[in-house]
């Protein structure tokens, strides 16, 4: 079922752990390494640990965009784009399509349970590793492992749950999807036991930003409970990454109104800021898959014209005043290019990240996004001002344009959302975020909000093809993902999501 993965390379991975000016990870994979010669010292579940995290520096954070924006309304194509997503983008979706597949996220996943098999018995022969670090360590690959679990129940629903470790293709199982109910259960469980044995903090800001303390739990949590309804959850969560103290927002106003000029090259261009909660961590000598993808003349993707002329907008009146979020920082408005991922500088629109610079990290959670989570969370238990005094924070920081303020009701829960979620796409431009916003709106109480993914297809729909689309998507089966023809064939047990049988 699961693509089949080579225990040497998965497994070991060199750690360079460096001073706080430099990026904390390297991907070095040691060969020559067998089961029998690891898992002895402390160090050896160190390293495995360390590979976990490795792995998702390959095209993991390529794929998680392309799940996250290529059927929302934000990216348009280009003459460069490949078949496969072209067809995703026209909801021509089969099992042959090469972004369906859910190898990689298997891969992290099959890493984290070799940790939670193996990890343990180290305690018999290092005597120096205490119980309390080797529970550090399992909070670590539980709470990777359940926020790669919940990508996949976001986008391809009912999967099957691995949780025992693949070391070598003897042990490949043949397994059958869960059901949406115990895949949430499991990631829900894998959380707790992370959150009672995580870390507040690794003595180290790169650390405690590239790998998964408490308050990244804690920000899971948040987003797990807020899809699945549990508002009361999803506050509680939010509050305890707010009440830390740890974590701020980025001025970007300076007292006397002008631009902080330096809150784009610490948020997004030298990352890890004191806004961020976890982040894959690029650097120069592990790049990101993003240049040839997004920056350079190959480029597959740039922005719709809906992201500046609707989304931002521009003041009428002063062309100084802007959503800092805009223009040359989301986008560079002139051509529409992504701009978080291929510009080396917020004030002047030729400095391009070049092929040796392409090291923007990949925002998994930020603070912004536990205000904006708690936001919708009041909304939909009728503390609808309280939702909207938070939104008041996040555009006050971007100073948002007029013309992009509401007036909802607070005592709407509907027209509240609708605002907070207008609010995440400024916010999270092109972060992998929009169509799961979309979906997680639209289906809220049973699929009472559909028009939410309704709307946004009529945006990028081509004329020919718009009402074919829109039946489509008024189809909620369609709303997931196929599972890859790839492991169909290998997998006996799996059978195909419905819309696609």
């Amino acid at each position: 079922m699961i693509r089949k993965v080579k225990y040497l390379i998965l497994l070991v991975f060199a750690v360079m752990l460096t001073s706080s000016c430099s990026k904390w990870l390297e991907l070095k994979p040691q060969d020559g390494i067998i089961r029998q010669n690891f898992w002895k010292t402390k160090e050896d579940v160190k390293a495995a640990v360390i590979g976990c995290y490795s792995s998702l520096l390959g095209n993991m954070s390529q794929t998680l965009f392309l799940w996250g924006e290529l059927r929302g309304d934000m990216i348009a194509s280009t003459l460069k784009t490949s078949a496969d997503a072209n067809n995703i983008m026209s909801d021509n979706i089969s099992s042959a399509n090469s972004i369906t597949s859910w190898a990689l996220i298997y891969q992290t996943i099959n890493y984290c349970n070799t940790v939670i098999d193996f990890a343990p018995t180290v305690i018999a022969s290092d005597p120096t590793f205490t119980q309390a670090a080797l529970n550090g360590y399992l909070s670590e690959a539980y709470g990777l492992r359940a926020l790669m679990y919940f990508y996949l129940y976001r986008t391809f629903g009912e999967v099957p749950l691995k949780l025992t470790s693949t070391s070598s293709d003897s042990q490949l199982a043949q397994l059958a999807k869960s059901t949406k109910a115990d895949v949430y259960k499991q990631i829900v469980s894998d959380l707790t036991f992370a959150e009672t044995n995580g870390v507040l903090s690794f003595g180290d800001q790169n650390q405690d930003k590239g790998r998964i303390t408490k308050y990244t739990i804690n920000a899971i949590q948040a987003d797990v409970y807020l899809w699945n309804e549990d508002y009361a959850n999803c506050i509680i969560a939010c509050d305890k990454v707010i009440n830390s103290g740890n974590f701020g927002l980025i001025a970007g106003l300076n007292p006397d109104g002008t631009y902080n000029s330096s809150w784009w090259s610490q948020l997004f261009y030298n990352g890890n800021s004191t806004e961020s909660i976890f982040e894959f961590q690029f650097d120069s000598q592990k790049l990101n898959p993003f240049f040839a993808f997004l920056v350079d003349k190959t480029r597959q993707f740039t922005a719709t014209t809906f992201v500046m002329d609707e989304m931002y907008t521009l003041d009428p009146v002063n062309d100084k005043n802007k959503d800092i979020r805009a223009d040359l920082a989301s986008v560079r408005s002139s051509d529409q290019v992504i701009w978080k991922y291929a510009g080396a500088s917020n004030s002047d629109q030729n400095a391009l990240r070049t092929a040796t610079s392409s090291y923007a990290h990949w925002f998994v959670y930020r603070y912004a996004d536990i205000l904006l989570m708690k936001a919708e969370a009041l909304a939909m238990t009728s503390h609808g001002q309280d939702a909207l005094d938070l939104v008041k924070v996040i555009r006050t920081r971007a100073n948002a344009l007029l013309a992009t303020e509401m007036s909802p009701d607070p005592n709407s829960p509907v027209d509240v959302c609708d605002y907070i979620m207008a609010e995440r796409a400024r916010e999270f431009a092109f972060e992998g975020k929009r169509w799961y916003d979309i979906l997680r709106n639209s289906k809220r109480n049973n699929y009472a909000h559909i028009q939410y993914m309704l709307d946004a297809i009529t945006k990028v729909a081509p004329p020919a093809m718009q009402q074919i689309m829109l039946n489509k998507y008024k189809d909620v089966r369609s709303h997931y993902l196929p599972i890859n023809l790839y492991e169909l064939q290998t997998d006996a047990l799996l059978i195909q999501n419905p819309f696609y049988q």
